[in-house]
């Protein structure tokens, strides 16, 4: 670990002693339990090299494993993850995903090879199916386990499968050799406790998590997001998210008039701003959070001015 890193990261000085937690894969191969992904990375070349020395940072703290895929950038990201473990090839841990339309016998062998190129490596660590497409199952994992045999790929598995899909699977003679299962998961996705996991953990199939975003990055990791809810996430457990949620932004909503009732009245509440003069500005400020260096010495926090702007919560 560098002088530079272990500066900056004090609380991960111990990680090179192998105290990160793993995850023992079916094959008793173990792996970082925790990862770092490209999703955005490659799109711009502006930022290319602040996404090399991420991932770069990233390794020197123990995390050694890095997801991608061809469609993250068509490819560009797989790039920036090659540049970023050049000469430290053995020491992480790379997994990529094929798109479901070059997921047939012979596409997703290509794909895989382009990828290989990108990533400018002899083998994949971890080869996974992007999501459900048309191309039958069975003739995507009669490719995954060729690439398997050629060691191209040390291993295979899936992402953004339900249970039906895992069933389906499962019931192929090679299906059993899948070895992962990744899946978005966070506090506001919790669908896969009911019966994905239980499933995975029967078959020892590891789940891999996409903790995501709400909003467009969380739309491309959920595949058909509605029946997924409908499967995994219905019945009384769906009814208390939609009323906490209803909730939620019956609360936002109370709030915005309370904030336009005092702006009317012409007084304010926040304890930064204060005064018996609050006008409009005053106010907006006071809603948002954010005082500017004007308002905040016209208000009497002249001190508090010179920074360009204050945050005030």
């Amino acid at each position: 670990m560098t002088a530079a890193v272990r500066q900056r990261y004090p609380s991960t000085m111990a990680v090179r002693d192998n105290t990160m937690p793993t995850v023992r894969l079916a094959d008793g191969t173990n792996v970082p339990a925790l990862g770092l992904g490209t999703w955005r990375m490659g799109e711009s070349a502006r930022t290319r090299k602040r996404e090399v020395a991420a991932l770069r940072a990233g390794i020197d703290v123990g995390m050694t494993l890095f997801d991608t895929a061809e469609m993250y950038g068509d490819g560009r990201a797989e790039e920036v993850l090659a540049e970023a473990i050049d000469g430290r090839r053995d020491d992480v841990f790379v997994v990529s995903k094929v798109y479901p339309h070059n997921a047939g016998a012979r596409s997703a062998i290509a794909a895989c090879e382009r990828s290989l190129q990108r990533l400018r490596t002899d083998r994949l660590d971890l080869y996974l199916l992007h999501w459900r497409g048309r191309i039958p199952l069975a003739e995507t994992v009669g490719a995954f386990e060729r690439l398997r045999r050629d060691g191209k790929i040390m291993r295979w598995g899936v992402s953004n499968f339900d249970t039906a899909d895992m069933d389906e699977l499962l019931a192929l003679p090679d299906g059993a050799q899948c070895a992962v299962n990744q899946v978005l998961y966070h506090v506001g996705e919790r669908g896969i406790e009911f019966s994905l996991l239980p499933l995975c953990r029967k078959r020892s199939i590891a789940v891999g998590l996409c903790a995501g975003r709400r909003g467009r990055a969380a739309a491309q990791c959920s595949v058909a997001p509605h029946r997924w809810r409908r499967r995994h996430f219905g019945g009384p457990a769906r009814a208390r998210v939609a009323a906490a949620t209803r909730a939620r932004h019956q609360h936002s909503a109370n709030q915005r008039r309370r904030t336009r009732a005092r702006e009317s009245r012409g007084d304010c509440d926040h304890p930064f701003l204060r005064n018996d003069r609050c006008d409009r500005r005053g106010l907006s400020a006071a809603g948002s959070g954010v005082a500017t260096c004007r308002d905040l010495t016209r208000r009497g926090r002249p001190e508090a001015a010179k920074d360009r702007d204050f945050v005030v919560h």
